[in-house]
């Protein structure tokens, strides 16, 4: 029986996606570096996020969702305004937030990007 979620996993183009992770309440617990790629594991939130940073690694042809990995939902714990708030105050350009949007269950939600353009739903 699946008792929990044990990790996500994530190529990144470079380091600067480390950052960005850690202000959502990520850290780093462990990095090796292979020939191809470097890999960090991050924890947070009860969670764990195991990143590949390579730098040369394919695009998606289209430029749309990469495969594998449409998007991950973090909860916060005030209103998303808070949080929009909190992280444009941390980072030196601000965050292109989407629209806040209500889902069938009838919280609240919107979506950004990471550095590589991943998408990353707050959600209330």
């Amino acid at each position: 029986m699946i008792s929990a979620v044990h990790h996500i996993s994530i190529i990144v183009s470079d380091e600067k996606s480390l950052g960005f992770y850690s202000v959502l309440g990520f850290k780093e617990t462990l990095r090796k570096i292979r020939a191809s790629d470097t890999v960090v594991l991050m924890e947070g939130h009860g969670m764990q996020l195991e990143l590949f940073v390579d730098p040369c690694h394919p695009l998606h042809p289209t430029g749309d969702e990469p495969y594998g990995l449409r998007h991950f939902a973090l909860e916060v714990d005030g209103t998303l305004e808070e949080e929009m708030e909190r992280m444009n105050n941390i980072f030196a350009e601000p965050i292109d937030f989407g629209p806040i949007m209500i889902d069938w269950t009838g919280k609240r939600f919107c979506f950004l990007k990471d550095p590589d353009g991943l998408p990353i739903e707050l959600r209330e």
